[in-house]
């Protein structure tokens, strides 16, 4: 059975590669979109995810403050921040607002399934 995965991301191209990347395997699939935190937590009560790669620099609601919420709605999903902003204190930071992982979108895309694998398979 594949993961399901929600894709959220204020930039359509993200959206679009990071989708190519991640239905070519067989162990994901993609359950949804959202262009900001606010329609991820509505896609995310809708379609019950099992991890959320979830960006942090978004309009109406940020990711980090799109992730508290979601954790405290839906305990068991695996969040992965996926951000451009990447600096020392940022695990620390993701850590508290109950996200699980964060990987910079410079990461190679197998850096970012390996770490989608671990997430789900710890959670499993």
């Amino acid at each position: 059975m594949a993961w399901r995965i929600l894709i959220v991301d204020d930039n359509d191209a993200v959206r679009y590669s990071l989708r190519r990347v991640l239905e070519a395997l067989p162990q994901f699939l993609i359950c949804g979109e959202a262009e900001d935190g606010q329609q991820a937590i509505e896609k995310a009560r809708q379609l019950r995810p099992d991890a959320i790669v979830l960006d942090i620099s978004m309009p109406v609601l940020n990711g980090l403050d799109a992730a508290k919420i979601l954790r405290s709605m839906l305990p068991d999903i695996q969040v992965l921040m996926f951000t451009s902003f990447v600096h020392a204190q940022l695990p620390e930071i993701v850590l508290a607002v109950g996200a699980s992982r964060v990987i910079s979108k410079s990461s190679s895309p197998a850096v970012l399934i390996k770490a989608l694998e671990e997430l789900l398979n710890r959670a499993a």
